[in-house]
């Protein structure tokens, strides 16, 4: 019996997000391309994938040598851990987002440091003038 491998790739193809499915059996290569359109969520892939392989237009087959490399699960987990952390998850618009999320929330905490620190200054200022007022009058 002969090993069929298929591999999903999901990439950004400005204005598109575009999936590579790549089919090696029997020696030889046959890639299929799918436009999603907005960036698919994982359920929309699967279903794509489960239900929707059978239609896949796939191209002429091309030779190509198969490696039979196994990749220890975990090393392929630090890989694509270390992808991710180069590229940042999620679209440019969330990245957009939490990077205004951040800005808000180093404001927030400048402007309520110098609100503590005006109000430690009243306070300070309102005992001083105590003092005085109790020494007034000797």
């Amino acid at each position: 019996m002969d090993k069929v491998l298929v591999t999903l790739t999901v990439f950004f193809e400005d204005p598109f997000w575009v999936g590579v499915v790549e089919r090696i059996a029997e020696g030889s290569l046959s890639a299929s391309k799918i436009t999603f359109g907005a960036e698919p969520k994982d359920y929309e892939v699967w279903d794509i994938l489960l239900r929707g392989y059978d239609r896949l237009r796939f191209s002429p087959a091309v030779e190509t040598a198969v490696k039979e490399a196994k990749v220890n699960p975990k090393r392929r987990q630090k890989e694509a851990r270390r992808q991710t952390e180069a590229a940042g998850i999620g679209t440019k618009s969330q990245q957009a987002l939490k990077l205004q999320l951040e800005e808000r929330k180093t404001e927030r905490k400048s402007r309520s440091r110098e609100k503590r620190e005006a109000e430690q200054l009243r306070k300070f200022e309102l005992r001083q003038q105590k003092k005085k007022e109790k020494h007034r009058g000797h």
